[in-house]
């Protein structure tokens, strides 16, 4: 159940991703430091949900070490949201953001192989 929250927040921020794409305005997200703020604040709660039943093993440490580059990489995308990079910024954070939630899926059905204790 944990899985099909996180990955419903994760579409929460995908849409208004893709209609920013496309529209380049979307309800709630005018620019790319908007985007880049529901990206920090949805994806932050989807790594809570998703995490919030794992063990403290190893690939729960890389999945949070994945998480907290991601929270990087918004952060960044949100300060220099006014920069000619910022789109690409964006475009690298949301990718982040995906990647964390593929980790953390590939690690609830069992095909990630690294829960040694630590």
């Amino acid at each position: 159940m944990r899985d099909l929250v996180a990955m419903l927040l994760v579409a929460a921020i995908a849409v208004p991703y893709v209609g920013y794409l496309i529209d380049g305005d979307v309800p709630f997200v005018q620019d790319a430091r908007g985007m880049a703020a529901v990206g920090l604040l949805l994806g932050a709660v989807a790594f809570a949900v998703l995490v919030g039943g794992n063990k403290r093993d190893r690939a729960g440490k890389i999945e949070t070490g994945l998480a907290m580059l991601s929270t990087v990489l918004g952060l960044v995308a949100l300060a220099l949201a006014e920069t000619a990079a910022a789109e690409v910024l964006l475009a690298i954070f949301m990718g982040s953001i995906l990647v964390v939630l593929a980790a953390e899926l590939i690690d609830h059905a069992g095909w990630w192989h690294a829960g040694h204790p630590v």
